[in-house]
């Protein structure tokens, strides 16, 4: 099904592998175009709970494609980065979780799609930067806005304008990722965190994600208005009332996100 990627199904998890191990995964349009069809695996199987993005090798991405780049002209350029943002737009937008597994260099596009992702999870092993400016060029797949959003636009400028590359430890103490841990053990880390999130309530772990990265790019107020929305429609579910009763029962719950309660709803 894939040339570049290699996909598994472990239960409620799908997990991804860009095994493009000879260019260190770099990024070209064929990898996109299957990526995208990766993630719309996730999106319309209601058994995947939680999906996970990992590299094959010596990579997570190391960037995008630098030979199928070099000869572009504008129109070319701009449709390219049209594609990646479309992608990553897609993976942010995702109902549910995505973890990015960074098993080695994460650099240019990858770090960009690492970003993408909801939960960054690095080997000791990996490596981070927006490298571009090395090349003449700015990031193309939203790196200056995501960057930005999540180590601040002060350090996103830094790393940005110096092309610098930092190391696992120095992405964890600015919040570029949420968690390092051995290379050896890296999956098993990520498929763990995968489980975790699997094993709550989904519908209120996707109205989470909604509420979070819908509210993160409007006003508090109408944020707030979004969050209560969703809380709401959190108690015309059979999972609510399950977590609930399950609670004061001490028992563990068993949610259930095909059973509904009062109504079958979805953002």
């Amino acid at each position: 099904m894939f040339k570049n990627l290699i996909c598994t199904k472990e239960g409620n998890i799908y997990i991804i592998k860009i095994a493009r191990e000879e260019y260190l995964n770099s990024l070209n349009e064929e990898v996109l175009k299957e990526l995208d069809r990766a993630i719309d695996i996730i999106k319309k199987d209601e058994e995947i709970y939680v999906g996970i993005i990992t590299g094959q090798g010596r990579a997570f991405v190391a960037g995008a494609d630098i030979e199928a780049m070099k000869d572009m002209n504008f129109e070319e350029a701009r449709r390219f980065s049209k594609t990646g943002n479309e992608l990553f737009r897609k993976i942010e937008n995702c109902e549910k979780p995505i973890i990015a597994g960074i098993n080695g260099f994460c650099l240019g596009g990858g770090l960009e799609i690492a970003m993408s992702c909801d939960i960054r999870i690095a080997s000791t092993k990996a490596k981070f930067g927006q490298v571009e400016v090395n090349l003449g060029i700015l990031p193309g797949f939203g790196g200056t806005q995501r960057l930005s959003r999540i180590v601040g636009i002060g350090k996103a400028k830094e790393l940005i304008y110096s092309a610098q590359i930092i190391k696992a430890e120095d992405a964890l103490n600015i919040n570029l990722v949420n968690k390092v841990t051995s290379h050896e053990t890296l999956l098993e880390e990520c498929i763990d965190m995968a489980k975790l999130i699997a094993s709550k309530g989904q519908l209120a772990v996707r109205y989470a994600k909604n509420a979070i990265n819908k509210g993160y790019e409007i006003d508090i107020d109408n944020a707030i208005n979004l969050e209560s929305y969703l809380f709401g429609l959190c108690f015309a579910s059979y999972d609510q009332e399950e977590g609930m009763s399950a609670f004061l029962e001490k028992r563990d719950p068993k949610f259930n996100i095909h059973c509904d309660k009062k109504v079958s709803s979805s953002l």
